[in-house]
């Protein structure tokens, strides 16, 4: 949340605090920009409404004015969307409506004034942004990358206040507009123009010279307004025929099921305000119901948790760090396996000189060619201009043991990043080769996923400069995953600690700082839910019993399927590393001999066609009959008809309890950074908002009480930490 500032003052140079000041042309046309100097984009808060309509009071007080055009003394956005700690902040979410009802008036004041009204986009123009050019007459944007546009308000628990539900199907047609609104998609400037969504695109120095041309002709009526797009003969089947409307509103619903799960309001709100408005085209009762669904979805648990996360992830952006990193223009990434590849293309995509070392020619080939078939598909699906993808293959540079020239490549590098097997010798010695070659201030990351970072940059003969030692853990895929731990040891320096969270955030990743223990705080939360589930399948719960009480507790696969993703191997090799670890009972409960024999038999997952399920196809799964039969050897034949709550409540209270004993431990700084790393790393349900916004909202003190009767009669593996103690007697909640 933005701090407080001075009061504004309005001078004759600025008299708006939002805006800068009105400008008319000649010819009649009034330039209202958007401005809030105090932040890097602009939003649209409660303030900025007020003070809209003080302004539009004197364009609408001065007769020369024949047209408007709205647009950004921004270069980089129009609007960004509504200040949503506005929203949150009010307590008694009733009182939004009339609010909004106040901005949806000074729309329609807008309107009455009868001058078209033109919209000039460059950059982001998201939810309110976008709702504002939604109620003018004509829609020209840039053709810039950064120009996107689009309603995610879904993404928050939320829906389109201002109009948007009815006056996006207006103009794109239902089936667009719900795409837009139930995904939360951004769309891009070709995609806009084609759906009708923009008039006219144009190139960014010609914007406002273009907007101002076309609000004259929209006066003088040489150009007309904007209209509707004709639908095509199938669009107008489907959305405007009563069998047609019958079989879309049945899939959308289908696909929001399938989707949500059925946890999360806001899609069907969405729904059924679009569906009110079309039973309600005339007059204004859709915009006053669309209002009213907004205060109802602003009051819910699931709004309060993804805003939560939202704010979680604005407030995680901040670095750590006391002193300034150093400057990284070249990283150098060791290993071309999946991981090694996978950072070595956010990086490029970023703007970095990237060096791509392996062993062998093979390997590397294998690593660029798993880039550029990235690179290509976002190409083919228009997500990356031809242009970007030469950019971004040039500057990666391929090296290997055998090119006689690495070491002089690798003694400009800023930055290595450590992506090899999992083998402390191997990743010592990879120090060593790196420390010959690169310049004292080049920061060695190592992208271990267990091996306690100390151990690799103790000092000895392979390691020189402990002090730029930093473990960044990266999650597989990297470019889809948004989590980065970042893993300081007690001899790290600042710098390096600044140097390794700036890359990382410049990479798109949501850094969280931890404690160097093992597991470090995602995998070390995720050891107990394996425990668990091997006891669950000792006791004869099914497996896809399991699976299908965790989906609808919110997490995004089953604890079954999630073993075959990542593969059984791995899941093995981090419960039985941490078993051994410092975690004690609360590994405890369980029969990890479950996976190990698994992988003796080569089931290591998905990966393998073969883990707990038999693939072949990319969906098709089962359960094969060698599976079955090691099942029943497994559990003695015994099948457990346990409820779906006890399912869920054993395995997420194995988590949660985890969570919070990281707090305790100061493993984690704080409960954001806890909430942010299990639903990034994991896919902790979002509507949830996290284990600590979970615990905050089910209540602690029970939440321990339900522990403590597994602990009974379950075993000592679910006894709560002492915080979670403290918290339930004192009545306390994680977030204030």
């Amino acid at each position: 949340m933005s701090s407080p500032s001075a009061p504004f003052v309005p001078t004759t140079s600025r008299k708006y605090q939002y805006f800068t000041n009105v400008e008319v042309t000649p010819s009649g046309v009034a330039i209202i920009k958007f401005d809030n100097p105090t932040k890097k984009v602009n939003t649209l808060s409660f303030s900025v409404m007020r003070e809209a309509q003080s302004l539009w009071n004197e364009v609408a007080a001065n007769p020369s004015v024949k047209s408007v055009v709205f647009t950004s003394a921004k270069d980089s956005c129009f609007i960004a969307g509504a200040d949503i700690f506005d929203i949150s902040s009010v307590q008694d979410k009733s009182t939004l409506v009339p609010v909004i009802e106040e901005a949806l008036n000074f729309f329609l004041k807008m309107r009455e004034r009868g001058v078209p009204m033109v919209a000039a986009i460059h950059g982001p123009a998201l939810g309110g942004g976008l709702e504002w050019a939604l109620w003018c007459d004509y829609r020209i944007c840039t053709d810039s990358s950064s120009t996107k546009m689009g309603l995610p308000e879904v993404k928050l628990g939320l829906l389109p206040g201002f109009g948007g539900t009815q006056n996006l199907p207006a103009l794109v047609g239902v089936q667009k507009a719900m795409d837009m609104m139930l995904t939360g998609k951004d769309i891009r400037h070709d995609q806009a123009k084609k759906m009708g969504l923009v008039d006219l695109v144009v190139a960014p120095q010609s914007l406002e010279s273009v907007a101002i041309q076309t609000a004259e002709g929209l006066a003088n009526g040489s150009i007309k307004k904007s209209k509707p797009k004709a639908k095509s003969w199938m669009d107008r089947i489907i959305e405007d025929t009563p069998p047609g409307q019958y079989i879309m509103w049945n899939k959308i619903k289908e696909m929001v099921d399938k989707n949500t799960g059925g946890n999360y309001p806001a899609p069907y709100a969405i729904i059924d305000c679009v569906k009110y408005g079309l039973a309600h085209s005339s007059g204004l009762g859709k915009y006053k119901h669309e209002r009213e669904e907004f205060a109802k979805l602003a009051a819910t648990k699931e709004s309060e948790a993804l805003i939560g996360i939202f704010d979680a992830m604005n407030q995680q952006k901040k670095n750590p760090s006391k002193v300034d990193p150093i400057t990284v223009k070249k990283v150098a990434v060791m290993g071309a396996g999946l991981m090694g590849a996978g950072i070595a293309q956010v990086t490029a995509e970023k703007g970095y000189e990237v060096l791509l070392k392996d062993r062998d020619d093979t390997s590397l080939g294998r690593g660029l060619s798993y880039m550029t078939e990235n690179w290509e598909k976002k190409h083919k699906r228009k997500r990356m201009t031809k242009h970007q993808f030469d950019i971004n293959c040039s500057r990666v540079t391929p090296l290997s043991d055998q090119t006689e020239s690495w070491k002089r490549h690798f003694a400009s590098a800023d930055l290595v990043i450590e992506a090899v097997f999992e083998n402390l010798d191997l990743k010592r010695k990879i120090i060593q080769q790196v420390e010959e070659v690169t310049p004292d201030h080049c920061v060695f990351a190592t992208n271990t996923s267990a091996i306690p970072i100390a151990s690799i940059a103790a000092p000895g003969p392979e390691v020189k400069r402990p002090q730029n030692v930093v473990g960044m853990h990266y999650f597989s895929p990297v470019p889809s995953m948004p989590l980065l731990e970042i893993i300081p040891h007690a001899g790290t320096s600042e710098e390096a600690l600044a140097t390794a969270f700036a890359v990382g955030t410049k990479q798109g990743k949501t850094c969280v700082v931890v404690k160097d223990v093992p597991g470090f705080y995602v995998n070390r939360c995720l050891g107990p839910i394996l425990v668990e589930v091997s006891a669950l399948v000792k006791e004869g719960v099914p497996l896809e019993t399991l699976d299908k009480a965790m989906k609808k507790f919110g997490m995004p696969v089953g604890p079954i399927t999630l073993i075959d993703e990542v593969g059984v191997d791995v899941a093995s090799k981090v419960a039985t590393f941490l078993a051994s670890a410092d975690l004690g009972k609360r590994m405890g409960g369980g029969d990890l001999s479950l996976m190990t024999n698994m992988v003796e038999k080569g089931w290591t997952g998905r990966k393998a066609n073969q883990g707990f399920f038999t693939y072949s196809g990319k969906k098709d799964k089962k359960i094969g009959s060698e599976v079955k039969a090691y099942l029943k050897e497994f559990t003695g034949g015994k099948v457990s008809n346990m409820s779906e709550a006890d399912i869920q409540d054993r395995i997420a209270s194995r988590l949660v309890n985890e969570a919070a004993k990281c707090l305790e431990d100061e493993i984690i700084e704080n409960p954001v950074a806890g909430d942010i790393g299990l639903v990034f790393g994991i896919g902790f349900a979002p509507f949830k908002g996290g284990p600590f916004r979970y615990l905050d909202a089910v209540g602690v003190s029970s939440y321990v009480d339900r522990m403590n009767g597994f602990a009974n009669t379950l075993g000592e593996q679910f006894e709560p930490c002492q915080l979670l103690k403290d918290y339930a007697a004192a009545g306390k909640k994680f977030h204030g």
